[in-house]
C-alpha cells in the first residue's frame, strides 16, 4: 500500500518540445501562488529554474528554503487517512528528499527522478529495474570503473549477460543487440577518455530492439546535455560531482521519461532501501542553485587548459571535446549547448606512465591529487590506481586508460594559477 501511494506521489511534469532545449520550460503560471505573490507568466530559463524548481517557501512560515525533514515516521491522521499526505516512512518517500526529486525531473526534462545516496545506488537501480537473470545488456566499454565492476562481478553472478563494445562505433553496437537484450548503457563523455555518444542514433537502436536507452550524463549535467531530449529513457546523475559540486555530499540520481519507468526505479529504491538521506537532499536543492555559472567556469578553464597543454612541448596528447583536436567534435558541436563543453580533460606526456606519475606527484595547489569530480576545487586524478582500479587491466589498457594517465577536473578557480601551477610541474619532469 505504501509502494502504491509513494508512486502517486512521483513528479509529473508534462512532456515538452525538444526544440526549444535550452529552456528547462516548465510554465511559470503553473506554479503555486506564494506568499510573496504569484509567478510571473511564461516559461522560465534555464538559471532561473535551477534557483526554483519545485521550490517554494515553506507555507507556515514562509522560509524561503525548503525545510530539511529530520524525520524517520510521520504521524497518520487516523487509519482511514493513511498516506492521506504521502508520507509514512522515510524510507519510501520524504518531504525533503520529494523536493530534490521533483526539481532533477524537472532540469532534466523528466517525468519522474528517484534521488539516492550515491552515484553507484543510481546505477545499480536502473540496471536493477530494468533487467531480471537471463536478460542482456549492451554496454559501452568504458565507463565509470564501479559501473564496469558491478556489471561484471555483481549483476553477472546473477545471471545477467553484459557485452562491451565501443560506443563510438553504431555497427558494433548493432552487432551486439541479442534477442534478451533488454538495455542499452551509454556513458557521455565517457569517464575518463572523454569520448562522446551519438545519442539520437542510439536510442533509435534501442527502440527498434525493444531495449531501454539508460545514459549516464555525470560529466555533461544538464546544463550542456540533456539525455531525455535525444530520445533516451533513463538519465543517471552522480549528483556527488556537478549538482553537489563543494566535496561535501554523495549523492545519485535517475531520472525516468516515463511514468512506468519511474515507478519500477521507485520500486526498486524502495525494496533496495537506498533512498538518499534528507540532509545531502536539503544540501543539493542549495548547491545546485549555482551549477550554471559553475559548469561555464569550469567549461572556460578547462578550454584554456587544454590549449595550453595542447601546445606544451612535454605533453603528447590532449583529449577534450572543446578542442578542434578531438576525433569526435562533430558530436561535441552537435549535443554540447551554448559552446559549453565541460570541465574534464586528460594528457599523457613525453615519458610514459613514470613521467605521469611523478607530474601528478608533484603537481601543488591549486590543484589537488584525489579522487571526485566536479567541484569548485581543480582535482587531478591518477585513474588506473584511484577512480578505474578495480576494472581489469587488459580492459583498461584497451580503451586508452594507461597507468600514467591524468584525468583532470577543473575547479572555478583563476585559470592563470591553475596553468601556472601545471607549467610549473611540467618543468620538474
Amino acid at each position: 500500500m505504501a509502494i502504491a501511494a509513494a508512486r502517486q506521489m512521483l513528479p509529473r511534469v508534462a512532456r515538452r518540445n525538444a526544440a526549444a532545449a535550452v529552456q528547462l520550460r516548465f510554465k511559470a503560471s503553473a506554479l503555486p501562488a506564494t506568499k510573496s505573490g504569484t509567478w510571473m507568466e511564461g516559461t522560465l530559463k534555464q538559471d532561473t529554474s535551477l534557483v526554483h524548481a519545485a521550490v517554494e517557501p515553506e507555507e507556515k512560515s514562509g522560509a524561503i528554503m525548503t525545510p530539511l525533514f529530520l524525520s524517520t515516521t510521520f504521524v497518520q491522521e487516523s487509519v482511514e487517512k493513511y498516506l492521506e499526505k504521502g508520507y509514512s516512512y522515510s524510507r519510501t518517500n520524504n518531504p525533503t528528499v520529494t523536493t530534490l526529486e521533483k526539481k532533477l525531473a524537472m532540469l532534466e526534462n523528466g517525468v519522474g527522478a528517484c534521488a539516492f545516496g550515491t552515484g553507484m545506488a543510481a546505477t545499480t537501480s536502473a540496471i536493477s529495474a530494468t533487467m531480471k537473470a537471463g536478460d542482456h545488456c549492451v554496454i559501452t566499454e568504458c565507463s565509470y570503473g564501479g559501473t564496469n565492476r558491478s556489471c561484471r562481478e555483481f549483476f553477472t553472478p546473477l545471471g545477467m549477460e553484459f557485452t562491451f563494445v565501443d560506443f563510438t562505433d553504431l555497427d558494433e553496437i548493432k552487432k551486439a543487440i541479442k534477442p534478451n537484450t533488454k538495455l542499452i548503457f551509454s556513458e557521455t563523455p565517457a569517464n575518463p577518455v572523454l569520448t562522446l555518444c551519438d545519442l539520437d542514433e542510439i536510442s533509435k537502436i534501442a527502440k527498434a530492439n525493444g531495449a531501454y536507452h539508460v545514459v549516464d550524463a555525470t560529466f555533461a549535467t544538464p546544463i550542456m546535455l540533456r539525455p531525455l531530449d535525444h530520445g533516451a529513457d533513463m538519465v543517471i546523475q552522480s549528483l556527488t560531482k556537478y549538482y553537489e559540486g563543494h566535496n561535501m555530499m554523495t549523492g545519485g540520481a535517475v531520472i525516468s521519461k516515463t511514468k512506468e519507468l519511474a515507478d519500477k526505479v521507485k520500486w526498486v529504491q524502495n525494496v533496495h532501501g537506498n533512498i538518499m538521506n534528507p540532509f545531502p537532499a536539503f544540501i543539493i536543492l542549495q548547491t545546485s542553485k549555482t551549477m550554471g555559472l559553475r559548469v561555464r567556469q569550469q567549461s572556460e578553464n578547462a578550454m584554456a587548459i587544454a590549449e595550453f597543454l595542447e601546445k606544451h612541448p612535454k605533453v603528447t596528447k590532449v583529449v577534450y571535446p572543446g578542442l578542434a583536436s578531438h576525433p569526435q567534435k562533430h558530436l561535441a558541436d552537435k549535443y554540447h549547448r551554448d559552446g559549453i563543453h565541460g570541465g574534464m580533460l586528460w594528457f599523457d606526456i613525453v615519458g610514459g606512465s613514470a613521467a605521469g606519475t611523478k607530474l601528478m606527484n608533484v603537481c601543488q595547489r591549486p590543484w589537488s591529487l584525489c579522487e571526485n569530480l566536479g567541484a569548485t576545487e581543480s582535482i587531478i586524478t591518477a585513474c588506473a590506481v584511484m577512480t578505474h582500479a578495480n576494472m581489469l587491466k587488459e580492459d583498461r589498457l584497451k580503451v586508452g586508460i594507461s597507468d600514467g594517465f591524468i584525468r583532470i577536473s577543473c575547479g572555478i578557480e583563476d585559470k592563470e594559477d591553475l596553468i601556472n601551477s601545471l607549467s610549473i610541474a611540467l618543468d620538474q619532469i
